[in-house]
């Protein structure tokens, strides 16, 4: 019953994948705005029911890579050894997550997403996958400080780092030429709490 739950998961996984890389590829070459569900659930081979058991909306299929990207950077930092303060847990989480191949000029995602970038109606989509995210790394960043008002202080880091994170991707997705990595140890350098 193991391997038929895990091969299940893994089309599972295959399926949402392939509607991802549709939207992606439907939404660089027509633009974000004028795509439907419909074209994307075509151009995947599968039925506009099925895409709808996988995804909520084109956004959300849009952004299915950086939702990906963002748990994994969550999971990275509960990985970091508990006595790491909370901004340096995330540094070298978010730089250990940057080593993912994000600099490689030839690798599709990273094309398709400087096509993508900057387009007002995939912005609210954003916003929301980020606000949603920051609630969990701060309850995260809370269990490493202590004190009265550790929740407050985990939810300002949380929310400093991650818009730390945004301003990093404009910049490298704006001035291509360094490597990810770098940009985001200099962003993150001059975001550092004083005492984080």
């Amino acid at each position: 019953m193991e391997e038929c739950t895990g091969l299940r998961e893994r089309k599972k996984a295959a399926t949402r994948q392939a509607l991802h890389e549709a939207a992606l590829s439907l939404a660089v070459e027509h633009g974000p705005d004028r795509i439907t569900v419909e074209a994307i659930a075509d151009a995947a081979n599968v039925s506009r029911r099925t895409f709808s058991n996988y995804f909520s909306g084109k956004e959300e299929a849009l952004f299915h890579g950086d939702t990906l990207r963002l748990r994994r950077l969550l999971a990275l930092v509960a990985e970091q050894p508990a006595q790491l303060p909370p901004w340096a847990a995330l540094t070298r989480a978010a730089l250990t997550q940057a080593e993912d191949g994000y600099d490689d000029p030839a690798e599709p995602w990273l094309n398709r997403r400087r096509r993508l970038h900057g387009q007002p109606s995939l912005a609210a989509h954003q916003v929301a996958a980020y606000a949603a995210l920051e609630r969990e790394m701060a309850a995260e960043l809370a269990r490493r400080l202590d004190g009265p008002q550790a929740a407050l202080r985990a939810r300002i880091i949380a929310a400093t780092f991650l818009a730390s994170l945004r301003i990093a991707a404009q910049e490298w997705l704006e001035h291509p030429g360094r490597p990810l990595r770098d940009v985001l140890r200099d962003v993150l350098a001059h975001a550092a709490p004083a005492a984080g």
